[in-house]
This record gives C-alpha cells, sequence and structure tokens, in this order.
C-alpha cells in the first residue's frame, strides 16, 4: 500500500508539476537570452545574462526537487578561468549553473538542444564546435585560450572524462583541458542515490526515458565542493597535472580514482593498453621466479 502510494504521489502530483516547472524554466531561458542578445556588450548586458541563467537554472533544478549542498564557497571558480568537475549526468551543469555561471564548452546540436544553445551564445560568449571542429585539437585549444585570456569572460566548465561515470569513481581525465593554460578551479560533485539515481546510463536510457526516470524520483540531493584553485607546476606535463587534480576531487568527493578511459564503455579496448597490460604481467611472472 505504502509503495502504491507513492507511485501515485510521483506519477500523478510530481510529474505533472515538474514538467510545468521545466517548461517554464526552458521558455524563460530561450526568450530571456535571446531579448538579452540584443543589447550591446557591456556590463548591464553581463549582468542581465548571469541574472536569466542563474534564475533559469534554479527553476529547472526545482522541477527536479534539487536540493543541493554548497561547501568551500570562498573556492568558487573565477572568471578567466577553468572549472572542471567529475561527471555523472546532463544535470551537472544545472548542479554547477545553479549557484555561479559558466561558459559552456560542447558540440553544436539540432531540435530543441539546438534551440537553447542559439539563444544562450547571443548572451553569453558559450563555445560552441560544430562536429567537424570538434575533431580539430588545435581549433578548439586555439578557442578555449582565447577565452580564457579574457579575465572578463565567464570561466569554462569543463568535464574532463568526457562521459557519465556512476557516481562512484572518477575515471581518466582527458589531458586537453590541462593543456590550455590557464588556472584550474576543480570541484567535486557527489549525489545522494537514497532519494534518486542521476547517474546517467546512455547505453541503457535514451534522454527522454532518462528524464522521466528523473521527474519520477523523490528528489535529487547532492554536494558540491569546491575546492582551492590550481595551476600546472614546473617540469609536470598535461597528463601529470590532470592525474593530480583527478586525485584531488576523487579524495574531496569520496569516489574510487580509477586509470580507465570511461569511453570503454562503448568502444572496444586499445591494442596498445592491452599490450602495455601483458608487458607489466610477464614482468610480474618473470619477478616472481615463475619462468
Amino acid at each position: 500500500m505504502v509503495w502504491v502510494l507513492g507511485v501515485i504521489v510521483r506519477y500523478c502530483v510530481l510529474l505533472p508539476l515538474r514538467v510545468t516547472l521545466a517548461f517554464i524554466g526552458i521558455s524563460l531561458l530561450v526568450i530571456g537570452t535571446t531579448l538579452v542578445g540584443q543589447l550591446p556588450d557591456g556590463s548591464l548586458k553581463n549582468w542581465l545574462s548571469e541574472l536569466v541563467h542563474l534564475t533559469c537554472c534554479r527553476i529547472c533544478v526545482r522541477a527536479l526537487s534539487g536540493t543541493i549542498h554548497y561547501h568551500n564557497k570562498q573556492y568558487r571558480p573565477q572568471k578567466g578561468g577553468i572549472c572542471v568537475a567529475n561527471h555523472t549526468s546532463p544535470i551537472d551543469v544545472l548542479i554547477l549553473t545553479t549557484d555561479g555561471c559558466y561558459a559552456m564548452v560542447g558540440q553544436v546540436h539540432g531540435g530543441l538542444m539546438g534551440i537553447i544553445q542559439r539563444a544562450m551564445v547571443k548572451a553569453c560568449p558559450h563555445v560552441w564546435f560544430e562536429r567537424s571542429e570538434m575533431k580539430d585539437r588545435h581549433l578548439v585549444t586555439k578557442r578555449l585560450k582565447e577565452h580564457i585570456a579574457d579575465k572578463k569572460k565567464l570561466p569554462i566548465l569543463i568535464f574532463p572524462e568526457g562521459t557519465c561515470i556512476n557516481n562512484t569513481s572518477v575515471m581518466m581525465f582527458k589531458k586537453g583541458s590541462f593543456e590550455i593554460g590557464g588556472t584550474i578551479h576543480p570541484v567535486a560533485i557527489k549525489y545522494n542515490p537514497q532519494f534518486g539515481d542521476a547517474f546517467w546510463n546512455s547505453s541503457k536510457y535514451n534522454m527522454v526515458s532518462y528524464l522521466l526516470r528523473m521527474m519520477t524520483s523523490w528528489a535529487i540531493v547532492c554536494d558540491v565542493w569546491y575546492m582551492p584553485p590550481m595551476t600546472r607546476e614546473e617540469g609536470e606535463d598535461a597528463v601529470q597535472f590532470a592525474n593530480r587534480v583527478k586525485s584531488a576531487i576523487a579524495v574531496q568527493g569520496g569516489l574510487t580514482e580509477l586509470p580507465w578511459d570511461g569511453g570503454l564503455k562503448r568502444a572496444k579496448v586499445k591494442d596498445t593498453f592491452k599490450e602495455e597490460q601483458q608487458k607489466n604481467y610477464s614482468k610480474m611472472i618473470v619477478g616472481n621466479g615463475s619462468l
């Protein structure tokens, strides 16, 4: 009886309210950023853009009954820097943007997402790439360097894992984000699965079914830890810097640190990686005197 009552409340009461709130938030975001985009560049436009982004993202988080606890707010990412965080769900962006504005980086999409992207970029200098441009590492690096060189622009938000991980671990950080230069602002995100599982298993759920699961859960509860800014040390390459930042995020969020590429859940293991493991195993065998 309790379970049936819970289903009725979640699907017949909470779901319609949440869908309505999400529609209001997205509509206001598109309309607001489009109107703000008509203003000339200046402090007024920047202020209104941040106000619209914060307000609309907070409405969308309310549509998920989001309860977020922010820690160490004195370390919030500053303009002209790069914010890197572990990645569990597409709503990570909403979770972070509820407390501060960021410049997004990503591929240009079509449909509803494309409409939102085109409206947002009018009001704020987000960095969107065409599919062909995403494959050009030099072009991507150049545009990101140009962005962080302007200390008046919002910090760039990047998820170096490149895919969603199941809220228990931190996978390999791609080195590209750490070759750009500038100050890195690490952020650790940890969801409480007791009220709702925020992890998006894209191989099992499409976006629509995932959002339905999110909106019919009781709540999305998470903790966000801002961490002291980090810079690349002398003699440290991009991979070592990425691993150092990853370790700090894993420790702060209570997550398991793993060296594997999260993209392996969709792709075959590279032969070079297999060979490396085989060499390590053979060394271990030889070292034990078995051969």
